[in-house]
């Protein structure tokens, strides 16, 4: 008896269920947004929320794990670089598609995404799928969140100017206590409640995630009672997505080859290219909370749309460098003898 097989995604598709969960909070936002009292409370808690998220950052950011990873300050250097310098350029560079491509707030929202530090648990998980440095990876990753806190929030008030709160005393003052300060007292008191994340890493998973969905939900709400999404086409967002293919292109071309001509190894070097190539969503999307205010909804669109494409793209190239990996590790080296069944013949 021939049972029917249930249809699958390809293996080299990763729908990231989170996704999933993103796209519903949005649905959720744009049927029944947030107005009126419910909208002020939702805030207030969106403003908790983030700040409880930075804490748990700095809570869990292992010291033992960023001292041991110094060793290795060239890597993670050329990550710094390629996430905060090179990244920018291109964003900035992206601003000449204006308005022809793309408007104003979604090249906003482009230029911040350029500006988002690295993930940690997607470079790691790729990194190890392609057999490359991993112990590099989780330094890497970790110094592109640590650096992102102060950087991101500079970087976007320096390129972005009023459209990201400029470098007015309330925006800064907002940008040291609804991050910095809370990051702070995480790292302060890690040695105290550090077991105690460790032990329940499962549930403050949810937390995270949930507080981010908080987020998300409140910046689509103000976006909607602002009318903003009628500039939002499908051709706009056609143009958008090439954009950031081309992006997540240039990005992975310039971190591996420019590894190599650095002279990394090729474990080094996958270590490099994915944790240099990527942007943090669960950073960012807080992040765009406390600058963009009620212009969050836009500016957090391309950062969503890049955290799909580039889990897609990197699982593909992840399992085709392990592959390679693999058949260069079984390979015979140059001058070596040949076995002794092919020595007689």
């Amino acid at each position: 008896m021939n049972r029917r097989r249930t249809p699958r995604l390809p293996s080299w598709l990763p729908i990231d269920p989170y996704i999933l969960a993103l796209l519903g909070t949005v649905a959720l936002a744009a049927l029944l947004p947030a107005s009126g009292t419910v909208a002020d409370v939702a805030g207030g808690a969106s403003t908790v929320a983030v700040a409880l998220l930075f804490f748990l950052y700095g809570a869990r950011l292992s010291t033992r794990e960023t001292l041991d990873g110094l060793r290795h300050w060239r890597l993670h250097v050329t990550v710094l670089a390629a996430t905060f310098v090179v990244f920018p350029l291109l964003g900035l560079a992206a601003r000449g598609l204006e308005p022809l491509v793309l408007t104003p707030e979604l090249a906003n929202g482009l230029l911040f995404l350029c500006l988002v530090p690295s993930t940690i648990q997607s470079s790691i998980a790729f990194t190890s799928m392609a057999r490359g440095n991993v112990p590099a990876a989780i330094c890497a990753g970790s110094f592109s969140s640590l650096a992102g806190i102060v950087l991101t929030p500079l970087l976007a008030a320096l390129l972005l100017g009023g459209n990201a709160g400029g470098f007015s005393a309330d925006s800064l003052l907002r940008i040291v206590l609804q991050l910095l300060v809370p990051f702070v007292a995480g790292q302060l008191l890690s040695r105290w409640v550090g077991r105690f994340l460790a032990r329940h890493r499962q549930v403050l998973g949810y937390v995270d995630r949930g507080s981010i969905l908080l987020v998300v939900y409140t910046a689509f709400s103000e976006g909607m009672v602002a009318g903003v999404w009628h500039q939002v086409t499908p051709a706009r967002l056609g143009g958008l997505l090439a954009i950031e293919a081309l992006l997540l292109a240039l990005m992975l071309t310039l971190t591996w080859f420019g590894a190599k001509r650095l002279g990394f190894g090729r474990a080094d070097r996958i270590a490099i290219q994915f944790a240099g190539s990527k942007k943090s969503l669960a950073a960012g999307l807080p992040m765009a909370a406390v600058l963009f205010g009620a212009q969050a909804s836009l500016a957090v669109l391309p950062l969503m749309l890049f955290h799909q494409l580039q889990l897609m793209v990197c699982a593909v190239i992840a399992k085709r460098r392990a592959r390679g990996g693999a058949l260069a590790a079984s390979a015979p080296r140059p001058g070596a003898s040949a076995p002794a069944a092919l020595q007689h013949r």
